[in-house]
C-alpha cells in the first residue's frame, strides 16, 4: 500500500504529491466550517459533491478560455491538479447583496447590485481574512499591480460564465469566493474549488428565504438539510454545459 506524503490539510481539503512534481492530488473531505472554523461539523458526502461540482465547473470553464489548475477526477473525493503557487488573496465577486456586504453596509438582504462588486480579502486565518483595498493589497505585497488587474478581470469573466451557467440550472449565484495561483511558467490561473461551500447560491424555484439557500450557508445558520442541498446543486450542474 502507497503511503502518500500530505503536503497540507486545509479545513475542507487535503493536499498529497504524487510522482510528478507538478501535479498535486486533492482529497475533498466531508469536514465543514463557519464563522472561520469557530463553527464545527460535518456534512455527509460533502466532499463528493463538491468534488463533482469544481471539476464538473473547471472543465466547464477550461471550456470557455479560462486557464484552471483542474486536470482530472480519479475518484469520487479526489481531483488531479496542477502545483500552482496560491497567492494569499481571497477574490470576492457579488451579485447581490448578502452576508458580510448587508453587516458592513446595511444594504437590504437580496438587492441586486447594479454591476458585480469585486473585493479583495487577505487569505490570513490568523488576522481574520480581513478586506483589503488595493492600497493595502500592494502595500503588503501580496501581488503586484498587474496581478492585481488580471485577477479582477479573471474574476469578472468568471462571474459572467458563472452566472449564465447557475441560471440554466435554475439557480441564482448571489456571491461566490475565488482563489488564484501561478504555475510554473508564473502564469495565474484558477485554482481551490468552485462549490457550495464557496458560493452562495439560491433555488430560482423557491420564494421562501430560508429554503431557497442550496450553499454552505445552510449548515452556518442551522437551517437543516444541508447535505440534501448540495446534492441538488451538484445533480443540476451536472446536466448543464455552456
Amino acid at each position: 500500500m502507497t503511503v502518500r506524503q500530505k503536503l497540507y490539510e486545509g479545513k475542507a481539503k487535503i493536499l498529497y504529491a504524487t510522482d510528478d512534481p507538478q501535479v498535486l492530488l486533492t482529497y475533498f473531505k466531508d469536514d465543514a466550517t463557519a464563522f472561520n472554523a469557530q463553527k464545527r461539523g460535518s456534512i455527509e458526502g460533502k466532499g463528493a459533491f463538491n468534488c463533482a461540482i469544481a471539476s464538473h465547473l473547471f472543465q466547464q470553464l477550461e471550456a470557455n478560455g479560462i486557464a484552471t489548475h483542474f486536470i482530472d477526477q480519479p475518484s469520487a473525493n479526489e481531483m488531479r491538479v496542477r502545483a500552482v503557487q496560491i497567492l494569499p488573496v481571497e477574490v470576492v465577486v457579488r451579485n447581490i447583496a448578502a452576508g458580510s456586504l448587508c453587516q458592513q453596509t446595511g444594504l437590504s438582504l437580496g438587492l441586486v447590485l447594479q454591476q458585480p462588486l469585486v473585493e479583495f480579502y487577505y487569505k490570513n486565518d490568523a488576522l481574520g481574512d480581513p478586506l483589503l483595498t488595493r492600497d493595502r493589497l500592494l502595500l503588503l505585497a501580496l501581488a503586484t499591480p498587474e496581478q492585481v488587474d488580471q485577477l479582477r478581470t479573471m474574476a469578472l469573466q468568471i462571474n459572467d460564465f458563472l452566472k449564465s451557467f447557475f441560471l440554466q440550472c435554475g439557480i441564482t449565484l448571489v456571491d461566490f469566493k475565488l482563489e488564484f495561483g501561478l504555475d510554473h511558467h508564473q502564469k495565474i490561473i484558477l485554482a481551490d474549488e468552485i462549490s457550495p461551500d464557496t458560493c452562495r447560491l439560491w433555488n430560482q424555484g423557491e420564494a421562501d428565504p430560508t429554503q431557497r439557500v442550496m450553499d454552505k450557508d445552510r449548515f452556518r445558520h442551522d437551517l437543516g438539510d444541508v447535505a440534501l442541498a448540495y446534492r441538488q446543486v451538484m445533480e443540476r450542474v451536472l446536466q448543464q454545459t455552456l
